[in-house]
């Protein structure tokens, strides 16, 4: 895991998935695409909030502390990377 401060570039609204893990089996999902501080350039990262985290709402530009859980996994022989918000924070000014 890593904890970085980052931009908030834009946020999807969130949705419900399916999930074995949530009681009820239903989990509240959002997609969100954060930039490391610095120029235009910078890394990027789209990742994924689950439950409560995916009904906080954060706008462009608005700075925030993030945790975030890089993990992959094979498919049909095929690698896939998941990033997911484990942990984020507005930064107050």
């Amino acid at each position: 895991m890593e904890t970085k401060i980052l931009k908030v570039v834009k946020q999807g609204e969130a949705f419900m998935v399916d999930s074995q893990k949530a009681e009820g089996g239903k989990l509240a999902k959002c997609n969100i695409l954060l930039q490391e501080m610095g120029g235009k350039y910078e890394n990027q990262y789209a990742a994924s909030m689950l439950g409560n985290l995916a009904q906080l709402k954060f706008y462009p530009g608005e700075l925030v502390v993030a945790t975030l859980r890089f993990q992959s996994r094979e498919y049909n022989g095929q690698v896939f990377q998941d990033i997911l918000v484990t942990d984020v924070e507005k930064l107050r000014m």
